[in-house]
């Protein structure tokens, strides 16, 4: 009996030591894991800017200090792209504003009609000057969005009228007028709502700006025509892709969960065109076939769906054709004023390889400052200190400060210069 008791008495002590060696391996080991996919250990760091050392450049970098200051996201998850962007697209902000405007609606000669929504400022423009933000938002957006609500009732306060692109078919109250959607570049409706803007404000000035999608669309407007550049400061594109037929191949990895954003906001194009499929589908003058149809259903890509229904509204022959033709990346060379692109390193939808096209036309150009932020995510950006974002993302004051500061320089640049990207001897007297 006393040799059992022993024994006993000598494994008993053994176990609990066991079993905390086991947990602690555990802790370690989740840890390790949130370490490496909240991306703990990455610096914060300013952003990554490739420009020309112009007059111009020198000022807008000094009076837009974002550019310049490092951008610090929230300390415990936003060094994560992925998270960035998952609050980004399930919240938009954190309490969002409600800013209050007027819809417009506008017909178009196919028989469309665009909307948008109109928000006067709620105060006067630093400048004194009448000042009004064009703004298109990101795939299948419109003004209701949080993010974009957000960013309205900054720049309202900041002096700016602010007029949001609603993307046809986008909004689920407003039912469509002909049988065609949205698609990746079509600047039809952006440009009826800036020749509205420029017919009913004559004295006005624009400032263009472009989330994602809505990126490529306003720099392949500005790149079009010449003249869509008439009364335009600058411009702002963020977290666009630039080229769709580049970034086609790179949506179909699974690096980054690409393929499963992919699969995400595909599923949300069905919904918007499967919520119109009596006016896209019904018609006489748009017939598609049952089997394009039936591949909507089963699609499981963005380019599934762009192959089987976007390129026919316009009547392209090949999915090749129709991404080339709604590429921004061959018209914004064509981009004479000052044009400020923002992406992000760890961006999920935005392959790395795609930001060769900013970098390359910033070093060739010197109306354009690419700014790459190391963290941010697809329209994230959000900043704080340790777990709660601040309301305001980092993003909302860039765009905001860049335009503050374009303007700066339009009503003090002197009478002998003849625009804003002049570099004469007056300028760099008074600089």
């Amino acid at each position: 009996m006393s040799v059992h008791e022993s024994d006993v008495h000598t494994i008993s002590p053994e176990m609990p030591a066991m079993f905390d060696g086991m947990k602690l391996a555990a802790v370690a080991t989740v840890l390790y894991i949130l370490v490496r996919c909240l991306n703990l250990k990455s610096p914060t760091a300013p952003p990554d800017l490739t420009y020309q050392d112009t007059t111009l450049n020198r000022f807008l970098l000094k009076s837009c200090p974002q550019l310049t200051k490092e951008y610090i996201p929230p300390l415990l998850w936003g060094k994560s792209g992925h998270l960035q962007t998952a609050l980004y697209g399930k919240l938009g902000r954190v309490s969002a504003p409600h800013p209050s405007g007027i819809r417009k609606y506008l017909p178009m000669q196919d028989g469309a009609t665009a909307t948008f929504d109109l928000f006067e400022p709620l105060g006067e423009h630093r400048t004194g000057d009448e000042i009004t933000m064009v703004i298109c938002p990101g795939i299948g957006n419109h003004s209701e969005k949080h993010y974009i609500r957000t960013f309205v009732d900054y720049a309202q306060k900041e002096g700016y009228r602010c007029a949001v692109l609603n993307h046809l078919g986008a909004l689920p109250t407003i039912e469509l007028t002909s049988p065609r959607i949205f698609t990746y570049g079509c600047t039809w409706e952006f440009a009826s709502m800036v020749g509205y803007i420029k017919r009913t404000y004559p004295h006005t000035q624009l400032i263009v700006v472009g989330f994602s999608l809505g990126g490529n669309i306003v720099c392949k407007f500005l790149g079009e025509n010449r003249k869509n550049q008439e009364r335009v400061l600058c411009c702002v594109s963020v977290c666009q892709g630039y080229s769709a037929l580049r970034a086609q191949e790179t949506f179909l990895q699974w690096d980054q969960f690409r393929r499963f954003y992919n699969f995400l906001m595909a599923d949300n194009m069905k919904k918007i065109i499967l919520s119109h499929r009596h006016k896209l589908f019904g018609e006489s003058s748009f017939k598609m076939l049952d089997a394009d149809v039936s591949r909507l259903f089963t699609a499981t890509s963005l380019m599934q769906i762009d192959d089987n229904v976007m390129r026919k509204f316009h009547g392209h022959s090949s999915l090749k054709e129709y991404y080339e033709k709604e590429s921004c990346v061959h018209y914004i060379h064509n981009i004479h004023v000052p044009l400020l692109l923002v992406n992000s390193a760890d961006d999920p939808l935005v392959h790395d390889s795609l930001l060769n096209i900013p970098r390359t036309l910033a070093g060739k150009k010197q109306n354009v400052i690419f700014a790459l932020t190391l963290h941010g995510g697809h329209l994230g950006f959000f900043e704080g200190e340790v777990l709660f974002p601040q309301p305001l993302t980092w993003m909302d004051k860039v765009i905001v400060g860049y335009a503050n500061a374009m303007c700066q320089w339009e009503k003090q640049k002197p009478p002998c210069q003849s625009g804003p990207l002049s570099e004469n001897s007056c300028v760099e007297a008074k600089a």
